[in-house]
């Protein structure tokens, strides 16, 4: 069974679809494809990551390329190190907040440049699958060499200078990391920080004891609610397997839609950056366009996904740029997803603010009340669009088909769009300090998507 090569990055089942010697082929054929001399190597939590990025390393050096490994860390880790070390490409073994027995590869070129089918994936998928012998060098002076583990401590450095000079107050903050691998950094931030850390799920647990780390899934958001109500805690956070993505609470515990974070921390990068581009996705989007215009920035749309984001931010020289989902992208980190600098930027406006996560929340919400991304499983997502699409053209909206189908009326618009990693249709709607009309707008498109 052939892996599949995604449009971005690559995930597939554990070992029918990836294996350690598709992981070691894989490296061979990276490195016949785009001809490095240094790589970076991290991998997530999973049970199967770590010999898969041993496969990794051992594909590349005996290749002739030099490996630098990070160990056990986030995908936004292999982003920083691959831009400060120079390094050719960067690879991450993980698969997310995919099932158990997935695994996958992503993946970034120099200077953390986002890697796609046409600059990296098609080429190296062609090298794959072919017949073509790829032998180890003929020498062991020709070998790469491998380098010491990376230091963790310009990343955190990093981390750091997002809030330097910014007054922080001292906050209680539950850390929700889900047995994932966000639980070691913050044990490195906290001695800088003047929060105090109430920490659920922290150490990395290839168990997975408490299943797949995806706040996304309401389900998985109960155990850090509660610990934010039950400690006191000002505000609660939660990240993904790899924490390319951070969810927040409130301090009554409400889970913060992603889609409102966008607007802040847009909001309050611009006062820093006035004038400055903040790309957004197309999905929920009026809250986000209000809050960038206010402060004076230039809002641009762009399709969902990492490397679009991370191409479009650098076309435009974004200062940020946040999708709904909880990735979050910064002009000065390589114009790549954090999740750790993201929820960094939300402490030092309320520690400037002296607001409540839930008052900043409340009012954008009674702005432009969103439904929250739905999902449906259809036989056929085009024939899915094109059945909406007919049922509402007769009222003449706006139609925008940047990503899926967007129709926009006076007080209300949907977006609905197939997942780029999962069979899914997506449905989001929003509309103008209207509640009512909401629930009613959502109640007609399920049942029209769910009638076939």
């Amino acid at each position: 069974m052939k892996p599949p090569f995604k449009a971005y990055d690559l995930r597939g089942r554990i070992p029918a679809e990836i294996n350690v010697p598709f992981a070691y082929r894989f490296a061979q054929a990276a490195a016949r494809s785009l001809d490095p001399k240094k790589i970076v190597v991290g991998h997530d939590m999973r049970r199967d990551s770590p010999a898969l990025a041993e496969a990794l390393t051992q594909g590349f050096l005996d290749s002739g390329v030099g490996v630098l490994p990070v160990g056990l860390c986030g995908t936004e880790e292999v982003y920083f190190h691959t831009a400060d070390t120079g390094a050719d490409a960067g690879l991450m073994v993980t698969a997310s907040h995919n099932p158990e027995d997935y695994n996958g590869i992503k993946m970034v070129l120099k200077g953390a440049t986002a890697a796609t089918r046409d600059n990296a994936f098609a080429a190296i998928e062609a090298v794959v699958f072919s017949e073509t012998d790829l032998p180890a060098v003929a020498s062991y002076a020709a070998r790469g060499r491998l380098e010491d583990m990376l230091d963790r401590s310009r990343y955190v450095e990093r981390l750091l200078q997002q809030v330097a000079g910014k007054a922080l107050k001292p906050m209680k903050i539950v850390c929700h990391a889900g047995n994932g691998c966000a639980g070691p950094v913050i044990d490195l931030l906290e001695r800088h920080l003047p929060f105090e850390f109430i920490k659920i799920d922290h150490q990395p647990d290839a168990s997975l004891p408490n299943g797949i780390p995806n706040p996304l899934l309401p389900e998985k958001r109960a155990r850090a609610a509660q610990a934010v109500v039950d400690s006191g805690a000002d505000l609660g956070i939660a990240w993904d397997g790899d924490f390319d993505r951070c969810f927040l609470y409130d301090h009554r515990g409400a889970f913060v839609e992603g889609y409102y974070l966008v607007g802040m921390i847009a909001e309050t990068m611009l006062r820093e950056r006035p004038g400055g581009t903040v790309v957004y996705d197309p999905r929920l989007t009026w809250n986000t366009i209000a809050l960038v215009e206010r402060a004076g920035g230039v809002a641009k749309p762009c399709p969902t996904g990492h490397a679009f984001f991370k191409a479009r931010m650098r076309a435009e020289d974004a200062i940020y740029g946040g999708e709904m989902s909880a990735h979050h992208y910064f002009r000065d980190f390589s114009y790549c997803d954090s999740g750790m600098l993201a929820w960094l930027e939300v402490v030092a406006e309320l520690s400037a603010s002296g607001a409540q996560l839930a008052e900043v929340m409340e009012e954008r919400i009674a702005a432009f009340p969103c439904s929250g991304e739905i999902n449906f499983t259809v036989a056929d997502a085009k024939a899915s669009q094109q059945k909406v699409a007919e049922a509402y053209q007769r009222f003449n909206p706006h139609v925008d088909t940047l990503d899926g189908l967007g129709m926009e009326f006076d007080d209300w618009r949907f977006n609905l769009r197939a997942s780029n990693t999962e069979p899914l249709l997506r449905l989001n709607v929003e509309t103008r300090a209207n509640p009512t009309l909401l629930a009613r707008k959502v109640d007609k498109l399920k049942k029209l998507i769910a009638s076939g």
